[in-house]
């Protein structure tokens, strides 16, 4: 059976959100985390969507010229395929250059494109092709996000996808504005844009479902943007009948111990392990030039800590910042991430922890390919946006594994116990 749907996550935590989107309307699905081959396909026959986590947002064109082409070819036929990109579309023209992927992408799978970027289940809306998105009770529009504005490797200086877009490709971007979409006219404007790439308007659940019925009537074949391509996919399977409505999902177990390992610099995540740490979370601060330098010892340190307090049965926290560091920091998330990912590795094998919470998309990616993880599927709901998912490993110490996967921005101050709670 051809698979309804196929994407590249650009970061693992972007990732495991579509595995949400997915099993919220009643998809079957695996998120690889390598291409797979066929005897990992065979394990899951009743998936109908398929992913490849990867970690492209924090790689240059270049390899992405050489390495995206394999990895969509790797998703297998599907309807459509889907470059998945954080919700809040940071990326440059040297780092995670979105408007290169989507050069890839078009010339695979041919024009139109689609982009939809907005995301109201996640607090992210676009409207009259601007970006905005929530920071507790506040909405800012992206260039002026407390934190976006100020990431440390890709600062969005930039609201306007379409400018923000042509700094990183050439491809003529068109556009669907909201009001059109909300006259009943998206089918007369999509035309009109006449682009090889469209980008779709969306505030509301409303505005995906029409974008999602116009993609599966003109059989576009490749998308780009955050899990409101997924959503706008799903409500319109389920608008016609593709799809039925799964039962509602159980709440996940507690456990009486957790990890955190965090390389988030955001303000959302130091409240988080602050408040982790008031409620009698044992926790570490990484040396990060140590681990930047490949120092082995910090590593150990990092670990044998955590090890001694798991063992004690408290929950614990390996970080590298508590918030913001500066514009003076080194951009360094994929090493720094890979040597999180391998603390974190040394612990699981020694403490056999049950679930893990890993925070930043960096972090993520990076950190959970050391721990030789073949796939992930959906396990219950936690938070919007950070499922609880479950590890197929080859290793029967990570098999079964359960983590959750969070961006820095996800999670209201309570996120480390709620994730050991189940929920």
């Amino acid at each position: 059976m051809t698979p309804l749907y196929a994407y590249y996550g650009d970061d693992f935590t972007g990732s495991t959100d579509v595995l949400e989107q997915l099993a919220e309307g009643g998809v079957p699905a695996v998120l690889f985390l390598r291409p797979p081959d066929e005897a990992l396909r065979a394990r899951f026959p009743d998936a109908r969507a398929v992913g490849l986590a990867g970690d492209s947002r924090s790689r240059s064109p270049a390899w992405m010229d050489a390495y995206l082409p394999a990895a969509f070819n790797a998703l297998g036929d599907a309807t459509l395929v889907h470059y998945k990109t954080c919700s809040t579309f940071d990326s440059a023209p040297d780092t995670g250059s979105i408007g290169r992927a989507l050069e890839i992408g078009l010339k695979q799978h041919g024009a139109p494109a689609a982009i939809v970027v907005g995301a109201p289940h996640l607090r992210r809306y676009v409207a009259f092709a601007n970006l905005f998105a929530a920071q507790g009770a506040d909405t800012f529009r992206i260039d002026r996000h407390p934190t976006m504005a100020h990431h440390p490797v890709t600062p969005m200086r930039e609201a306007d996808l379409i400018r923000h877009l042509a700094a990183q490709t050439a491809t003529p971007i068109g556009h669907v504005p909201l009001d059109r979409i909300r006259a009943g006219q998206i089918d007369a404007a999509f035309d009109a844009a006449a682009a090889p790439a469209v980008l779709f308007d969306g505030m509301e659940e409303a505005d995906l479902l029409a974008t999602g019925r116009l993609l599966l009537a003109r059989g576009l074949r490749f998308a780009v943007g955050s899990s409101g391509v997924t959503r706008a996919l799903v409500l319109a399977w389920r608008a016609a009948g593709l799809v039925a409505d799964p039962p509602p999902p159980a709440a996940a177990a507690p456990v009486d111990r957790l990890l955190v390992v965090s390389g988030s610099c955001s303000p959302a995540t130091a409240a988080q392990i602050a408040r982790a740490a008031a409620d009698g979370y044992a926790a570490i601060r990484a040396d990060v030039p140590a681990l930047l330098r490949g120092e082995t010892a910090e590593e150990e340190r990092l670990a044998a800590s955590a090890t001694q307090a798991l063992a004690d049965r408290s929950s614990f926290v390996v970080h590298s910042a508590e918030g913001p560091l500066g514009n003076a920091a080194p951009a360094a998330g994929d090493r720094l991430g890979a040597a999180l990912g391998r603390v974190a590795a040394r612990v699981i094998r020694t403490a056999t922890l049950p679930r893990v919470l890993f925070a930043g998309g960096d972090t993520s990616s990076h950190g959970v390919a050391q721990l030789g993880i073949d796939a992930l599927t959906w396990a219950a709901p936690v938070e919007r946006g950070a499922p609880l998912v479950r590890a197929t490993a080859a290793d029967p110490v990570v098999d079964g594994l359960q983590l959750v996967l969070k961006g820095g921005q996800i999670g209201e101050a309570d996120f480390f116990e709620r994730v050991r709670r189940g929920g």
